[in-house]
């Protein structure tokens, strides 16, 4: 009997079972850009080699590579770097450990299928990954920032920026990386002779943005290695500045992990400095915002009075007036809230 490739237990299972396991956990990421000519294949023998470690994450799988973020129980980390090494084109892979870890960052596992590992909109002559940007490591990074001639890029969304970021960076208000490329292709067209230099999470949207960009006639383009999450943990081994500020925004149950104290981004409700991310409860909603600890009290963590309101119906009467009801989540997506509009949320 083949073995089961995938996960048939409730959350509530998975995070007692989360909680009674012993192990300590690294949560960590990686990705890369190689070809794989049987997906179907290679995405079962993957999910039976992760969940063979222990592992529990999210990871796609498509025609131009994989790209993951998991957490493993860190005696079987050494057993990871194995597992990549014997998949062709995968080996010595980097794992990008995470600022802070978390035995909950994920609870389960999942292995998917994608058209691309990043959705980019782009064809297939709009990027060749033979001519990318230069890597460059965090003394490097810091070095080019403080020359005039450099334009420096966030490459992620905005909702991600708004709670940190490198200091003097183009931060453009933007919801998906595709919809990100041409407009900072646009936003930067008169500057071909600057240096341009991006950064993201973890180096995998900055790996198609600067294939893309040489692509429209920019020569001198450059990447930081590893990003957000390397260029931590390397300047903070080696003492160099950290031009980083706030928190570095994740895709797992920590929403976030800090990098410094600072705290650039207000609470969506009243105001206040907060860069804690929360969905909002109410599930037909679940609105990605800024909430601090005041307003998630007030409004049990909701996103809108309307939302509170709503979780108060019994389920006859939220499937009767679901119908006839817009959320702020159903309305506007993540990424058309406050922080693009200027608008504060609808508390009414």
């Amino acid at each position: 009997m083949s073995k089961r490739l995938y996960n048939i237990h409730s959350n509530e299972i998975l995070r007692d079972r989360l909680a009674s396991e012993s192990a300590a956990r690294t949560t960590l990421s990686f990705y890369r850009y190689a070809p794989i000519e049987d997906v179907h294949s290679f995405r079962d023998d993957l999910y039976a080699a992760l969940d063979a470690l222990g592992c529990l994450g999210r990871i796609y799988v498509a025609k131009e590579g994989i790209n993951g973020q998991i957490s493993i129980p860190e005696e079987n980390l050494d057993a990871l770097t194995q597992a990549f090494d014997v998949l062709p084109g995968f080996a010595q892979m980097r794992l990008n450990i995470a600022v802070e870890s978390d035995k909950f960052s994920f609870i389960k596992l999942i292995v998917r299928l994608r058209d691309k590992i990043v959705a980019d909109g782009l064809s297939e002559d709009e990027i060749n990954f033979e001519n990318r940007g230069v890597h460059l490591g965090p003394e490097e990074f810091n070095n080019l920032v403080e020359d005039e001639k450099t334009i420096l890029i966030d490459m992620r969304n905005h909702y991600e920026s708004e709670v940190g970021h490198f200091k003097g960076a183009i931060k453009p208000k933007v919801a998906t990386f595709r919809e990100s490329l041409p407009i900072i292709a646009e936003m930067i067209e008169e500057n071909k002779d600057k240096n341009i230099l991006m950064y993201c999470t973890g180096g995998i949207r900055c790996e198609k943005a600067s294939a893309y960009f040489k692509t429209k006639g920019f020569d001198k383009v450059y990447q930081l290695d590893g990003g957000i999450i390397n260029y931590t943990h390397q300047v903070n081994a080696s003492g160099l500045e950290n031009k980083f500020i706030g928190k570095n925004f994740v895709f797992d149950e920590r929403l976030g992990e800090r990098i410094t104290e600072d705290v650039v981004s207000e609470c969506h409700q009243c105001g206040n400095p907060s860069d804690q991310h929360s969905n909002c409860a109410n599930d037909a909603c679940h609105l990605l915002f800024i909430q601090c600890e005041e307003c998630q009290s007030h409004f049990e963590s909701c996103c809108s009075k309307t939302c509170q309101d709503y979780l108060k119906l019994s389920e006859q009467e939220k499937a009767e007036a679901k119908a006839n009801m817009s959320f702020n989540g159903s309305t506007f997506s993540k990424a058309r809230y406050s922080s693009l509009t200027g608008k504060p949320l609808d508390i009414s």
